[in-house]
């Protein structure tokens, strides 16, 4: 099948390589103009188009897919399917009807669990049980469409928002291959998804990263797995930032935010429930290292007492 891809992070660039040694033919790649990034905030192609280039496959960068002109070069590329992964575009009506057999999607959460952009994390933060791919029919809702395909994968307690994300960048790019073949086949029918059991996975932000220490242990735990390994879970102490890369429930309670104590296991603070022990944190201009590390040397910077988050 001639087949049009439309994605732009790692998580899409997993997609387009199985594509790739597939036995259908990808005629062009669409993904995100190129953003700025890194200290010197120079243009970087997205890990979709990096891919493509070096496979030799035409990139299409439209800002848009809502003008004629976009959809006319589309039309003209005459595809069977698109294939959608994490692009972060609206397909209007015109593009969705473009290919012969319309526009399937990878999405990462076991619909219609997480709608939206940041369904792993979302699905760790809550504390879901499991997580998966479900390889959908795109309509003009968001993450609505008719499911093709679910694979899934339990969520561990040690899990994190890179590590779900890494095993189901593997899960999804086969569920995707397997549904080609069945829509090729013939064999697929979509399963309307029950919007009652849909909840939106909001796009993440630095400022939900802050630990508000007044909220129970157990949901701090989870929020700093989930933000792992961005934006990162943060807080302050005397007036610096500190980046709480990993964390565990603790022991103890007392006045939110305060020091319980601190020692080789890591940093114990009181929550509004319970107590989470900071394990490995990163100081301004340090880099992450484990709290035993951090207590040799500043063991004063961590006293008893202490109130993060001030």
């Amino acid at each position: 099948m001639r087949i049009v891809f439309a994605g732009t992070p790692e998580f899409a660039a997993e997609h387009l390589k199985a594509l790739l040694t597939s036995n259908h033919q990808v005629v062009a790649v669409y993904t995100q103009p190129d953003r700025p990034a890194g200290r010197g905030q120079k243009l970087m192609p997205s890990p979709v188009k990096q891919l493509a280039v070096a496979h030799g496959i035409p990139v299409y960068q439209p800002a848009s897919l809502r003008n004629e002109e976009a959809q006319a070069e589309l039309a003209e590329l005459r595809p069977d399917l698109m294939v959608v992964v994490a692009y972060g575009l609206i397909l209007p009506q015109a593009v969705l009807d473009t290919p012969r057999l319309g526009c399937i999607n990878s999405h990462a959460s076991l619909l219609p669990r997480w709608r939206g952009a940041a369904p792993i994390q979302r699905a760790v933060q809550a504390g879901d049980a499991e997580s998966g791919v479900t390889v959908m029919q795109m309509e003009a809702g968001l993450d609505t469409g008719p499911m093709l395909l679910k694979v899934s994968t339990s969520i561990s307690p040690d899990d994190t928002g890179g590590t779900l994300h890494d095993r189901l960048a593997q899960l999804g790019p086969q569920a995707v291959l397997q549904a080609i073949d069945g829509l090729e086949a013939g064999t697929l029918r979509g399963e309307v998804q029950d919007d009652a059991l849909a909840n939106y996975a909001h796009k993440l932000s630095k400022d939900e990263a802050r630990l508000d220490f007044s909220r129970p242990a157990a949901e701090l735990e989870r929020l700093v797995r989930a933000f792992h390994p961005w934006p990162i879970c943060h807080t302050t102490l005397a007036g610096e930032t500190l980046k709480v890369h990993a964390a565990e429930l603790g022991q103890g309670q007392g006045a939110p935010g305060s020091i319980l104590a601190a020692d080789k296991h890591g940093l114990t603070v009181a929550c509004g429930e319970g107590a989470l022990r900071l394990t490995r944190l990163q100081l301004p201009g340090g880099k992450p290292l484990a709290f035993a590390d951090l207590y040799n040397s500043r063991r004063e910077q961590f006293a008893p007492g202490l109130v993060l988050g001030q």
